[in-house]
């Protein structure tokens, strides 16, 4: 859930929540009170029961009481007098209280006739109010009227009770008050209790849990997993914990494998390094110890010793090429080029040292004489030697044989080194393109390498915009194949 959502949620519950339990409360409160009270339809009012707002209900009451109470003390004639009956009844009238006179059993004066009859025969006889100075009072539940009644004598000798009668269906007793405060105060610290559990369950607790595994990240555990099938902004952050947590660990095992890769090639280039640095020592000894006495022996050390500088500068070349490819700075200088005569210049380049190795060269041209790519031409010779360089490296017959076809695919040319050496595993053939990848793990000074030159050729190539792949068979040969769009210019009418 959403935490706008949660938070609607949380304020509508505050609100309603209490509302509906306290309405509930008071329903339920109300009937057990009402319950308790079954049975009697008279019953003297104790003041000791009412809450505080009785006083407020009753004060009209007791004033209309005390007056008539009074009159009743010193003058009983005017609770005879109508007019006199009606200015008081006409003071409390607008209180939900009115003044009703008996004459023996009958009525002699009302404030409210409908009223009057209704409570009439339920009023309690004449001598059952007690004393004249008694605070005397009756409670009417069914009816819910409150009534003080005062007795007096009539002139003629008849019996006479006045009567306070006043409304309480208002009144609220202490009992229900202390139930209600209660009943409130529960109903508050229930919807407080449920709230705070669903937000700590909802939000804190997750939060707690990512807190956790953000602390098992910075201690380098990238395995602590947090999965969750909640939606919104919690779901959200877990999903993105995890993307984070993954690419993290990949960040680093590829670091750590890179870092193991740069000591691996730091490795294999001391020790192809060695190889000619020691011949290159042994030929100068020889030449300086007169051991080349002769000049055709001079000649020959010589021509050893460049060789092996050469073996050398190719090593430091390779190494700089693999800074540049790492770090994305290969310098790049495209041009249109003829692919008829740039191939032909390559074949005729690198033909003459494969003579003087013993290895045949052949060559077909199946493109258009006229057909362009757009390509560096320094770069894709590079590509063209490391691969002629690895047939040459890993060619175990003595009459090598290799093959440069271009052939035509429509949109674009394909180009194909094939050699007759000793091939690749299959197991190893979909690996040769990944950096520091060697077939031969063995390795020797003849078949040194760096294990980089093939990721240089795919990074070249697919920079050019093309992709390159390798068959092979053991013990038959291998064949490089590279594709490189077409240049097409663009007719304009």
């Amino acid at each position: 859930m959403k935490f706008k959502t949660r938070l609607q949620v949380t304020f509508i519950t505050i609100i309603l929540l209490p509302l509906v339990l306290t309405i509930v409360a008071f329903i339920v409160i109300g009937i057990y009170l009402m319950n308790m009270n079954q049975g009697y339809s008279v019953q003297e009012l104790d003041y000791a029961m009412m809450s505080e707002t009785v006083d407020t209900f009753v004060e009209t009451a007791d004033k209309a009481y005390d007056e008539l109470l009074r009159q009743a003390e010193t003058d009983p004639a005017r609770l005879e007098d109508p007019a006199y009956l009606k200015m008081v009844n006409d003071e409390i009238s607008r209180k939900s209280t009115y003044i009703l006179v008996r004459k023996n059993d009958a009525i002699y004066y009302t404030g409210n006739e409908e009223a009057a009859r209704n409570i009439f025969d339920k009023l309690p006889e004449y001598g059952e109010g007690g004393d004249l100075a008694e605070d005397s009072g009756y409670y009417y539940n069914a009816l819910s009227k409150y009534v003080k009644q005062i007795d007096f004598t009539f002139q003629d000798g008849a019996r006479g009770s006045a009567f306070v009668v006043t409304k309480v269906n208002s009144l609220i007793s202490r009992e229900l008050l202390i139930d209600m405060f209660i009943a409130i105060a529960l109903i508050l610290m229930f919807t407080s209790l449920m709230l705070t559990q669903w937000i700590r369950k909802g939000v804190f607790s997750p939060i707690d849990e990512l807190n956790v595994a953000m602390k098992k990240i910075k201690e380098g555990n990238y395995d602590y997993t947090l999965q969750t099938d909640a939606k919104g902004e919690i779901g959200e952050l877990y999903r993105n914990y995890e993307d984070m947590r993954l690419r993290l660990k990949e960040s680093v095992e590829e670091s750590t494998r890179n870092e193991q890769k740069n000591r691996e090639l730091i490795s294999n280039i001391s020790h192809d390094l060695k190889t000619p640095i020691t011949a290159i020592k042994g030929y100068v000894e020889g030449i300086m110890d007169g051991v080349a006495d002769t000049p055709e022996k001079q000649d020959k050390y010589l021509r050893t010793i460049y060789n092996k500088a050469n073996d050398m500068q190719k090593l430091i070349n390779e190494l700089t090429t693999y800074s540049n490819v790492e770090n994305n700075r290969i310098p790049y200088n495209f041009h249109r080029i003829n692919v008829a005569d740039y191939f032909g210049d390559c074949v005729e380049e690198v033909g003459m040292d494969l003579e003087n190795r013993n290895i045949q060269l052949n060559y077909s041209n199946l493109v258009e004489p006229d057909t362009m790519i757009i390509a560096d031409p320094e770069q894709l010779k590079k590509v063209i030697n490391n691969i002629i360089g690895n047939s040459v490296k890993y060619m175990n017959k003595r009459n090598g044989v290799i093959d440069i076809r271009i052939l035509d695919e429509v949109d674009s040319i394909r180009v194909e080194i094939e050699d007759n050496g000793k091939g690749i595993a299959q197991k190893d053939l979909s690996k040769i393109f990944d950096r520091f990848y060697r077939t031969d793990a063995s390795r020797n000074s003849a078949q040194g390498g760096s294990g980089i030159g093939l990721s240089i050729v795919r990074k070249i190539i697919e920079d050019h915009g093309g992709y390159i792949w390798a068959t092979s068979k053991e013990g038959e040969g291998t064949c490089m194949h590279f594709v490189m769009r077409k240049y097409k210019e663009l007719n304009r009418e």
